[in-house]
């Protein structure tokens, strides 16, 4: 019999808890036996006493098994998914999802909507008239069985005891806790049954993490309970100093993806960044026998239509238009105003703050000041230029979208204090790390 004020002096007094201690806390706080007050006092003695490995995985183990695990049968191909920490103009899910179904595996990637300044795949899916991003779990396993992909959001099944723990966690200062962010992003993803998983780990002025040797910490501690727990996982630190789209908002990047998908038009950033994220996903997986032949596969799925006919028949059994893919413009909402933004200064953009980027979609109606805050999922940017790029006269910063003349005005100005224009700087890979089970221990 344990008592929670027992497992919290305990953890406050720096020890290490127990599987089952740790597994008792978790069935509290699915059941509700455990107080919030409890989980708090908790939150907090780990917060400053930490995790080790261990409890991590025990912690994520448990958190797992509090709702569904769900199983897949065995033919069909291998379940994998990626999780990113989230950034502005980060549309990778919408491209990823569809090439790693094409080039044979099972992708059902639970998905979520925006945090912060940074974009959520739920939002920009449904700016897509009719796409269910909340399916069931019957319709989730036909549409994968299918098309062999579905970016759906997180059903009521799936780790609830994380919803309570995310919910405590965010109005007591402890969700930057590294071990308990990881516990709370793979419990939903071992509750999806994967067998497979890479994570983009953001870094820069748009990411949570802005300064590398965080976000190396979070990826590793991913990567060690990940694996720890038998799911074979690898990490990439990928670079956020600036929006990886030149698009950013919702009904604007899944244009962007479309776009990219079809060939109309490719941004070389996230290109690098999606075939280098579906490499690891297919070798993760079983599916290529190395990095490189995963990303000669993915780019061939991508470059051969494939993908994009896997992307339109996603939209179709979520519920979406027959030929989304094909008329996109056609049922996308667009913004009453769109606006060419110039900058002051004629010369090289030195640098972005993209943070500031993000906040300003917000600022336009594109993301929530308040968690029961509508979107208008018409409005961002488009057309933004990257570091090192020339702007002048003829080259504007971007394209605004906006219900109002005024909202525009605001966002032209946020955009411009957002931009720095000087000399080109040194060129940053968007690639910068990749970490895998050793490398993890190793840190």
């Amino acid at each position: 019999m344990h008592l929670p004020q027992e497992i919290i002096r305990k953890k406050r007094d720096g020890l290490a808890l127990d599987d089952d201690e740790i597994g008792f806390f978790v069935r509290g706080l699915t059941d509700g036996t455990v107080s919030e007050g409890q989980v708090a006092a908790l939150a907090m003695a780990i917060f400053f006493n930490d995790f080790g490995d261990r409890e991590r995985v025990a912690l994520t183990l448990a958190m797992r098994d509090s709702g569904t695990v769900l199983d897949w049968p065995q033919e069909g191909g291998p379940i994998l998914d990626k999780h990113s920490t989230g950034g502005v103009g980060d549309n990778v899910s919408l491209m990823l999802a569809p090439i790693i179904a094409a080039c044979g595996g099972r992708v059902p990637m639970i998905s979520g909507r925006g945090l912060g300044h940074t974009g959520g795949t739920l939002d920009k899916l449904d700016s897509i008239p009719g796409y269910n991003t909340q399916p069931d779990l019957d319709t989730l396993r036909r549409v994968v069985a299918d098309v062999g992909c579905a970016v759906i959001g997180q059903t009521a099944d799936l780790a609830p005891a994380d919803r309570r723990f995310y919910g405590i966690r965010d109005v007591t200062a402890t969700v930057e806790s590294i071990a308990l962010i990881t516990a709370s992003i793979l419990s939903k993803k071992l509750a999806a049954g994967l067998q497979g998983l890479v994570l983009d780990v953001k870094v820069g002025s748009g990411a949570f993490m802005e300064e590398v040797d965080e976000a190396r910490a979070l990826a590793r501690s991913l990567v060690s309970v990940a694996n720890g727990a038998g799911l074979k996982t690898s990490a990439l630190l990928t670079d956020m100093h600036e929006p990886l789209a030149t698009a950013a908002g919702n009904a604007v990047e899944v244009m962007n993806a479309v776009r990219f998908l079809t060939g109309a038009a490719r941004d070389p950033r996230l290109e690098t960044v999606v075939i280098a994220l579906a490499a690891e996903m297919l070798e993760n997986g079983g599916l290529a026998p190395s990095i490189d032949e995963g990303r000669r596969m993915a780019q061939a799925a991508l470059d051969g239509g494939e993908a994009a006919e896997r992307f339109e028949a996603m939209v179709r059994a979520l519920g979406g238009p027959r030929d989304f893919t094909l008329h996109p413009g056609k049922y996308l909402p667009t913004a009453a105003i769109e606006r060419r933004v110039y900058a002051h200064a004629t010369g090289h953009v030195s640098a972005i703050d993209t943070r500031l980027i993000g906040v300003a979609v917000i600022g336009l109606g594109g993301g929530r000041r308040r968690a029961d805050d509508k979107i208008d999922h018409s409005v961002g940017f488009t057309g933004l230029h990257a570091i090192g790029d020339v702007v002048d006269s003829r080259a504007p910063l971007a394209v605004v979208h906006a219900r109002t003349e005024a909202d525009a005005d605001r966002a032209a100005d946020a955009l411009r204090r957002a931009y720095s224009i000087g000399e080109p700087p040194a060129d940053r890979a968007p690639v910068l790390e990749r970490i895998d089970a050793e490398t993890a221990r190793e840190g």
